[in-house]
């Protein structure tokens, strides 16, 4: 029985013992990693996202500054919201809950990627 006990007692020193080696090497393993990733970061080109909404635009002052669009999209979007009485008889300056909110206007949202 002694001897189950202390081949217990060393079985789990070494699985202790172990696990402490490999974590080591995984830290080593991230550390030349973000070494890698710096330098790599350094090279890289600038980028940017910028939206304009609707029929705003102001691309052009960032394509004379340099920027390239790499990627361009446009979503619909709602410019502007009205409020109208739910019913005939409402008052909306009175009973603010018989107020109904609507999209008045819809335009354009763009969405540029940039890079210089």
């Amino acid at each position: 029985m002694k001897k189950i006990k202390n081949l217990s007692q060393i079985l789990l020193i070494i699985l202790f013992l172990t696990s402490c080696k490999s974590s080591n090497n995984k830290d080593s393993n991230i550390n030349n990693l973000e070494e890698d990733f710096n330098k790599t970061t350094s090279l890289d080109k600038k980028r940017m996202e910028v939206k304009f909404s609707c029929e705003e635009n102001g691309i052009s002052d960032y394509l004379n500054d340099g920027w390239v669009i790499l990627k361009e999209e446009s979503q619909e979007k709602i410019c502007t919201w009205k409020s109208i009485p739910a019913t005939k008889d409402c008052d909306m300056e009175k009973d603010k809950g018989c107020k109904i909110t609507k999209p008045d206007r819809i335009g354009e949202e763009k969405i540029y990627l940039l890079e210089k």
